[in-house]
């Protein structure tokens, strides 16, 4: 492969594909590359309903066929001008169960020139649980994928899983099986989901949820609560809330379903049964909470291809490192800082979890993101970027975290417009840290020119008998005197101001 002379990709990776055959769409989505925090470069899905009928029939709609073979086509296409030599393509429950399924594959196998990977419920379950894994620190829990034909259900513990098992519950299915009705609906899910062995004992967990119907169900509360970080991966709602929510999807009438203008219309059919099946889960299960996943099925098979090292990786830092590399104006400084940044939050009497301690870190890597922008709006750029890539391993206060961090570096210390609403996603906790790292990154880039080699030459410590009244000093070396000015001393009163101490500086 010729190396693409553009600055802003990874060097060293090629992209690869996947295809993906559900009973209710086809995808195709091309990733810049195999790797821990894999970036999409194109995506593309077709609305073919291939299960639909197939409770019925037993067998997939050939008009339906006939769409997802035109699709693939157009993939294949696609696929090659990306440079995405490496395609995988997966099919799930429409291709795994119907009677025309084997001759289907055999076309789209001839059509794609590669072999289709039919996965067994089981796989289903396995690879969605590994999206899991792959998008979340320390998941603990259930994942469940509602596809338009299955709802495959797996337990997830950190980096591990088990009891996967798939259930003919998806959104076409459980509509056609219960004659469009939303109370047989429900029925049905319930007698299949009290059978679910990995649903027990999982009482007091959050339950991980995979799939279009699921997502679009999130965006709307999004909308209708006025959600302010349009950012599906990690969207989190509390299980009382969650449940009283999905008993309105489920009752609404076709005409208001209709009138839903925030979801897309092909999908706006299926949102009371998707609503009724994660009611369900969420009730039989006893979840404490319901946590919303852009990664699924095909993230987890890409995870699944890695090796052991790269698997092991930090997603968030390794896709923090990675921008810094793009972005920053030295990627060594950021890293600098998140070194130092650790060491330092003690003597401020700030104790980290290892969650928090990560958040710090990428907020560092992530500081010099912006500096190609007009001064006057370095920040918000920085703000709006970190609040909406596509990161994994975080939380949605984790990510208000890390955006205010660099928000703050650029604009000062207070609240405005702009950052009070993720100020209140972030919470008080994570609200003091952003302001504390955006303060000590004001005073310390003075010294740095944001060059490294100088960060780790600097300390705040706490004062000695002869440093007067000050409580914590900015220690540096002598020959940095000439570095020294009414700004430093403006952003160091900034700081104390912040922190309720009195600091001074002193050249070592």
């Amino acid at each position: 492969m010729v190396e693409s002379e553009a600055q802003g990709r990874l060097p060293g990776i090629n992209p690869i594909s996947v295809v993906d055959i559900g009973s209710n769409s086809v995808r195709l989505v091309i990733y810049e590359g195999l790797n821990r925090a894999p970036t999409v470069l194109f995506n593309e899905k077709v609305l073919c309903g291939l299960g639909k009928g197939l409770a019925a029939t037993g067998r997939m709609d050939e008009t339906a066929i006939d769409r997802a073979l035109a699709a693939l086509k157009r993939f294949r296409a696609l696929s090659e001008q990306a440079r995405a030599f490496e395609m995988h393509v997966l099919a799930t429950a429409a291709a795994r169960e119907a009677e025309n399924g084997a001759a289907f594959i055999d076309n789209a196998e001839s059509i794609l020139g590669r072999p289709v990977k039919v996965l067994t419920g089981e796989e289903e379950a396995r690879y969605s649980a590994m999206g899991i894994i792959a998008g979340y620190f320390e998941p603990d829990g259930v994942a469940g994928d509602l596809g338009g034909g299955s709802l495959e259900l797996v337990d997830v513990r950190g980096s591990s899983y088990s009891g996967g098992q798939t259930l003919p519950l998806g959104g076409l299915r459980l509509a056609e099986l219960s004659d469009n009705s939303i109370s047989k609906a429900r029925t049905i899910a319930r007698q299949h989901l009290r059978k679910a062995a990995v649903l027990k004992g999982a009482e007091g967990r959050t339950f991980y949820a995979v799939g279009g119907t699921w997502r679009n169900i999130a965006k709307l509360h999004m909308d209708q609560r006025g959600y302010p970080l349009h950012m599906m991966q990690a969207y989190e709602i509390d299980a009382p809330e969650a449940l009283e929510f999905l008993a309105s999807v489920a009752a609404m009438k076709q005409s208001k379903i209709d009138g839903i203008k925030v979801i897309s219309r092909n999908r706006r059919t299926l949102l009371p049964y998707g609503a009724v099946a994660l009611q369900e889960v969420l009730t039989t299960m006893g979840a404490a909470r319901v946590s919303f996943s852009a990664l699924g099925v095909r993230e987890g098979y890409l995870y699944s291809l890695l090796g052991r090292a790269e698997a092991g990786r930090d997603p968030l830092l390794t896709a923090a490192g990675e921008l810094a590399i793009l972005r920053a104006r030295s990627p060594e400084h950021a890293r600098e800082l998140a070194s130092w940044t650790g060491k330092m939050f003690p003597v401020f009497g700030v104790s980290e979890s290892v969650e928090e301690a990560r958040y710090r870190q990428a907020a560092c890597l992530l500081a010099d993101i912006s500096w190609r922008a007009h001064p006057d709006y370095r920040g918000l750029q920085a703000l709006n970027i970190i609040a909406h890539s596509t990161f994994t391993g975080i939380s949605h206060a984790g990510r208000a975290y890390i955006a205010l961090t660099s928000y703050y570096r650029f604009e000062g210390l207070n609240d405005d417009g702009v950052s009070s609403r993720l100020a209140a996603i972030a919470g008080p906790k994570y609200l003091e840290h952003a302001k504390l790292l955006g303060g000590m990154l004001r005073v310390v880039y003075l010294f740095s020119a944001s060059m490294p080699g100088m960060i780790p030459r600097l300390a705040f410590e706490p004062a000695q008998p002869s440093d007067g009244d000050v409580e914590i000093v900015l220690v540096a070396p002598r020959d940095c005197e000439a570095l020294l000015g009414e700004r430093l001393e403006g952003r160091l009163q900034q700081l104390s101001k912040l922190t309720g101490k009195k600091l001074g500086f002193r050249l070592a």
